[in-house]
């Protein structure tokens, strides 16, 4: 009887274990497929879709998994630090995730946040960007949109501590003009 519980819980562990490693894969948007659009509201109270910046900016869309947690806040941290590296680029970026919009004023008022957060609670965009965990939360992707509203590049290995500094060096591999702004 003992051997075969053990066995059920064996299975169950590798099942599970399989299920989550299948949901923390790829998302199923490409290089070149058009963006979906979205039309979050941020942390400002604004609503930001992505279709006002199609023919004037590149957009950066980075999602993230919950506001004040360890690494997001890491993440954040970065992009307020050295935000003016990303800010020297033709680009417009956000941090987005599912968690409610006043999680995400709390976290941006705690980080200083000096951009626009999203929040994404009914979790449509990011079901549509197909990075929404099985546990419910967005993974850590980032998506690079050209003016044409086409995805120029997918990012899943994020540096939190870093975070600024590769999204500007990215900007830069993908020839994103610099935007006049001083660096």
């Amino acid at each position: 009887m003992l051997k075969n519980i053990i066995k059920t819980v064996a299975l169950l562990s590798g099942i599970i274990v399989s299920a989550m490693a299948f949901n923390a894969s790829a998302t199923s948007l490409k290089v070149g497929d058009k963006a979906p659009n979205f039309n979050l509201q941020a942390t400002t109270g604004d609503f930001y879709n992505l279709k006002d910046f199609l023919g004037k900016t590149n957009v950066v869309l980075a999602w993230y998994p919950r506001a004040n947690t360890r690494g997001c806040t890491i993440e954040c941290k970065s992009l307020v630090e050295k935000g003016h590296l990303v800010r020297a680029f033709n680009a417009t970026y956000f941090m987005a995730s599912v968690d409610p919009l006043d999680a995400n004023r709390d976290f941006a008022k705690k980080t200083n946040a000096d951009f626009p957060m999203l929040s994404d609670p009914t979790k449509e965009v990011a079901e549509a960007y197909d990075v929404l965990h099985m546990l419910g939360f967005a993974k850590r992707i980032t998506f690079y949109i050209g003016k044409d509203g086409t995805i120029l590049k997918i990012d899943e290995d994020i540096k939190p501590a870093t975070a600024a500094e590769d999204m500007a060096a990215t900007l830069a591999e993908l020839n994103v003009e610099k935007s006049g702004q001083a660096e």
